[in-house]
């Protein structure tokens, strides 16, 4: 627990700074395999003609789903598949971490056959006194999801709560 805490200038200089882009594919396969994977019973993700009828080009991408990173060894992060160097690193020294929640905003369509490339920065840094944690650094971090076409077809929002 933090009894003190503050954010740096140093901490600061992260704000904005891009990661590396990283592809993401989506596949009729992928969109199938999340759409099972959470519930989702809806045909338009299983069965390409219900997509269409519905006015989709291909299988839409269920609500959070975004693409599967592609995945190269060696140049990739074992346990995200996005690169290893996503963007700077923020040394702070709070042990404890907390998913403080993501919220998607959605700009078109996402579908099946479509290659994606992702970015994300640190847009915020903040800070708040919990009760039973001491002070939090919460740590909001925005992703841009462009397809093949050069479009922004989404924008991601989450934050990390470090305590």
């Amino acid at each position: 627990m933090a009894e003190k805490f503050e954010i740096t200038d140093e901490m600061r200089t992260i704000i904005g700074v891009e990661s590396a882009p990283w592809v993401h594919e989506v596949t009729t396969t992928s969109v199938r395999g999340f759409a099972r994977g959470v519930g989702y019973t809806d045909l338009v993700y299983y069965d390409e003609p219900a997509a269409k009828a519905a006015g989709y080009r291909s299988l839409p991408c269920p609500p959070t789903y975004l693409g599967t990173p592609v995945f190269i060894p060696g140049e990739c992060s074992d346990t995200f598949s996005g690169p290893k160097e996503g963007g700077p690193s923020l040394d702070h020294g709070l042990t404890n971490l907390l998913d403080g929640g993501t919220e998607t905003e959605y700009l078109a369509d996402i579908c099946a056959g479509d290659t994606l490339t992702v970015t994300s920065k640190v847009s915020d840094l903040s800070t708040r006194e919990g009760k039973s944690t001491g002070t939090m650094l919460i740590v909001t971090r925005e992703t841009n999801v462009v397809n093949q076409d050069g479009a922004l077809v989404a924008i991601q929002r989450g934050q990390a709560i470090f305590y």
